[in-house]
């Protein structure tokens, strides 16, 4: 008995690992690992990654990175970590994707020895005044919030560094391993900072609606207490602003008709002003087949369709859930309810508009909310963006 009460114990402290409460949720927080798989990651260079007890390991192999596959620009970014006495290792911010990461960004250090630079420190830019060492083979913490030049750092909840630079202003998030010395990073989530509002909840300012080019039963866009209703369709509704590469949060609600009917639905990014469904669509379907989420219908909600279906139908109709979508290029990551559910490179050449496995599209667009079909019934509220740098 005492031997299953201890791995149950064990299991269920796994399962309180790499999770989001329901507030960091509606504030907005992501995470960057799962817990269970390298999904959203991409390996860089001949260090070899896997995931042991619910952390990202890299023991094997030469020097390299995990290179996040979505860029962000301001965030506040947290993880824990846990090497050796003499562990060498770090964390990439806005770096690129090619090129030496601490060149094309900066490494936050994480490394005992090091003479001028130590633990906290931007290497080679910024030292911190005082050191602070790591507990060796134990959980540490860093905590990362950069907004424009400014970096501040927290190293196991100690204010360790606060300076301005100005070297980059966008690029991906990467975790550092060097030859022959093992690291481990778990609870890898980030706050999007500096998104306003696209809905003033109150009316449509700001919002125009687009008519299918053959309406069956046009849709009816309200604005009230703080939740943009829409029912009937098809239809859209787009704001009048035009977006490139960006961070999108919003809450959506499903309402279905019945038991047996989800309803579908999807947020476009990058369409062509005024004209009908054009862009890319993340889907909205919270349907899954044979009681099984990793099994979405019509590619699920938060899958790039027509591209890439959902790995996982996490919203359940009826419930608010909270939708990220980050498009960096040709690169598009969405989140649901923090959750990465999909991770993709559009490999098409460029063009002036998305044309399904022709061409894509990096230019400036409108967001738009779809009116999919006269069963149509959703809300939308908390509707926020943030343009990137390119």
């Amino acid at each position: 008995m005492r031997t299953l009460s201890v791995a149950l114990l064990s299991a269920a402290s796994l399962l309180a690992q790499n999770s989001l409460t329901q507030k960091e949720i509606d504030d907005g927080w992501i995470l960057l690992f799962d817990g269970q798989t390298t999904f959203g990651w991409y390996p860089m260079g001949d260090a070899k990654w896997t995931v042991q007890d619910g952390a990202l390991v890299s023991d094997q192999g030469g020097p390299g990175w995990l290179r996040s596959g979505a860029q962000f620009a301001d965030y506040t970014l947290s993880c824990e970590f846990r090497t050796g006495e003499k562990g060498n290792s770090g964390i990439f911010v806005r770096s690129a994707k090619d090129g030496q990461p601490h060149v094309t960004g900066y490494e936050v250090q994480i490394w005992n020895e090091h003479p001028k630079f130590p633990n906290g420190s931007l290497v080679n830019h910024v030292a911190t005044k005082k050191r602070h060492k790591l507990k060796a083979d134990q959980w540490n913490q860093l905590e990362i919030t950069i907004q424009g030049g400014r970096y501040q750092i927290k190293f196991n909840g100690t204010r360790v560094l606060d300076t301005m630079q100005s070297k980059t202003k966008v690029g991906h998030i990467g975790l550092q391993h060097n030859k022959d010395l093992k690291i481990e990073f778990r609870n890898i989530k980030l706050k999007p900072l500096g998104l306003a509002p696209l809905f003033n909840g109150k009316d449509l300012s700001g919002w125009r609606e687009v008519k299918a080019p053959k309406p069956r039963e046009a849709p009816v866009w309200t604005a009230k207490n703080g939740v943009i209703h829409v029912e009937k369709g098809p239809g859209q509704l787009e704001t009048e602003a035009q977006f490139d590469d960006l961070i999108l949060q919003l809450g959506i609600r499903t309402h279905p008709r019945d038991a047996n009917h989800h309803p579908n639905s999807g947020v476009f990014f990058r369409g062509n002003p005024e004209k009908f469904w054009t862009g890319y669509e993340t889907q909205i379907r919270n349907e899954f087949r044979d009681g099984d989420r990793t099994k979405p219908v019509d590619f699920g909600t938060g899958g790039v369709y027509h591209y890439q279906p959902a790995r996982r139908v996490v919203p359940n109709d009826g419930e608010f859930f909270v939708k990220t979508a980050a498009l960096s290029g040709k690169h598009i990551a969405v989140w649901i309810n923090g959750y990465p559910v999909s991770d993709w490179d559009d490999p098409h050449p460029e063009g002036d508009t998305v044309a399904r496995n022709k061409q894509s599209k990096t230019a400036a667009g409108v967001i738009s909310l779809q009116a999919h079909d006269p069963t149509t019934n959703l809300d939308f509220r908390n509707i926020r963006a943030v343009r990137l740098p390119r």
